[in-house]
């Protein structure tokens, strides 16, 4: 970790600075987590030792609960599950992902101590547990957890304070992060990785975080000077200020000051009308456009989770007809819409409506993120292939490219997703050139393929830039 240092942050308390100078796209430091667990919704399709869904997973014969690839992940996987086996199978049932990851965490910290690794840079008793700010609601879930956890935790093992337990429960609840699947793409468990928990916010950060390969990697999202603080963003920067800061105040407990806080930025742009030629709506009209979208919104999400996809794209439609004249391409509600509509259309196969939708969401992004934001990243992917579905390989390969750019300074050469579209970049490459050597040809073989081999639908929406902007896993 020579490449950090602790520093006491003005305002933040501790934090992590840079002790030497760093360029966009480099690794500033690799952690793997102390211990994690998967989601209780997905135990029967993620491997419990390297987080990759499956479709044949092979069951613990014991627990009957933990599932893994085969019989190699399972003695991987072994020394972590062992005591929580038999600990589920005393138990009875099992508990929830909260208490599976405390009980994982205390295991490990009795066996080697308070520190694990050479190149940990606190320990889990420095850390914040913010147990005194809690809402009376979210104490009173709290101390369920805890006493679920004292049923649950043998009475072999080494037995705790319940002010000890309490503050490891407060760790994990505020410093908990997602832990993704062999992709990259959702969210499958949570795990807790100590020296992340040192690195303050910024809802304008100068570096990203990203799991890739079993470990989270801190990377620099630009030019980094030596001394400068490191900070991350735990909440989506396309909320508004105000949304934002409540937000850190209720999950994270701190009132973030930072500049684009405290000057709005891009508020104006996140909520403003359609200019043409000069002309703007006026601000009732644009009042009225918004609470509009706002509740279309609601009934959209409701029919998404149905899986009423038909139903998603009239809803939509609808309010993109009546909105879409008064909005401009930045309001966060229009691009919420776009998005999901882009998304929904092309798992039906309406490919030329899906990349339409897709590009008119990029375009705005473009506008409000930082060049290298990795939701933005997303989209674009989402957008070139979604062009490339639509035939439209011109624009296609140019998104393709733009995401391509970006995931490497976010996600670096050897995450799955940029291998993904490296592959992309040359495939729609090759055909760019066939296409302008003879367009014709290039839709006729097109066409051909496409009937030789027919495309497949597409995965059921799941929204991939969202489970990009919610790294930080904060139980609600």
């Amino acid at each position: 970790m020579e490449n950090v240092a602790i520093f006491d942050s003005p305002g933040k308390g501790r934090g992590l600075k840079a002790t030497k100078e760093f360029w966009a796209g480099d690794v500033i430091f690799s952690e793997p987590s102390i211990s994690a667990v998967v989601f209780d919704s997905l135990g029967e399709r993620i491997c419990h030792s390297c987080f990759r869904r499956g479709d044949k997973l092979q069951r613990c014969g014991q627990c009957k609960f933990a599932h893994y690839c085969d019989r190699t992940c399972q003695r991987a996987g072994w020394a972590e599950h062992k005591l929580e086996c038999s600990s589920i199978k005393a138990y009875g049932k099992v508990p929830n992902e909260n208490i599976r990851l405390v009980a994982r965490l205390m295991w490990r910290l009795d066996k080697e101590g308070s520190m694990v690794s050479d190149m940990q840079l606190t320990t889990l008793d420095e850390l914040e547990d913010h147990v005194a700010d809690m809402q009376e609601d979210e104490l009173k879930e709290f101390k369920v957890d805890i006493h679920n956890f004292l049923d649950y935790w043998p009475r072999t093992s080494k037995q705790h304070t319940i002010d000890d337990i309490s503050h490891i429960f407060g760790v994990v609840n505020c410093n908990g992060f997602s832990v993704s699947d062999q992709r990259g793409l959702q969210a499958v468990g949570v795990g807790l990785f100590p020296n992340l928990c040192l690195v303050n916010h910024n809802c304008w950060p100068n570096c990203t975080v990203i799991l890739n390969h079993g470990k989270i990697e801190l990377r620099s999202l630009g030019k980094i000077e030596e001394g400068e603080e490191l900070t991350v963003s735990y909440v989506d920067y396309l909320n508004l200020s105000e949304e934002r800061q409540r937000l850190l105040k209720t999950q994270y407990f701190f009132d973030c000051t930072c500049e684009h806080c405290k000057n709005r930025t891009k508020d104006d742009l996140k909520l403003a009308g359609k200019e043409v030629d000069g002309v703007k709506p006026s601000e009732e009209q644009v009042k009225e456009a918004t609470d509009h979208c706002y509740e279309i919104l609601e009934k959209m999400d409701q029919a998404r989770l149905k899986g009423d996809y038909h139903e998603v794209v009239k809803i939509c439609k609808a309010c993109i007809e009546k909105v879409e004249p008064i909005l401009a391409d930045t309001h966060i509600y229009l691009l919420r819409i776009w998005s999901t509509l882009s998304e929904v259309q092309a798992y039906l196969q309406y490919f030329n409506d899906a990349a339409d939708y897709a590009r008119k969401m990029v375009d705005g992004y473009i506008k409000l993120y930082n060049p290298n934001n990795a939701a933005l990243g997303m989209a674009a992917m989402r957008a070139g292939v979604t062009h490339w579905q639509a035939g439209e390989i011109e624009v296609g390969h140019g998104m393709i490219c733009k995401a391509y750019s970006i995931l490497m300074v976010t996600h670096g050469p050897t995450h799955p997703i940029t291998k993904d579209l490296e592959a992309m970049r040359m495939q729609t490459e090759m055909e760019l050139r066939m296409f302008k050597q003879n367009e014709y040809v290039y839709h006729s073989m097109r066409e051909a393929a496409l009937k030789n081999k027919p495309m497949t639908m597409m995965h059921e929406p799941k929204n991939v830039e969202e489970g990009i902007k919610n790294m930080f896993h904060r139980k609600k």
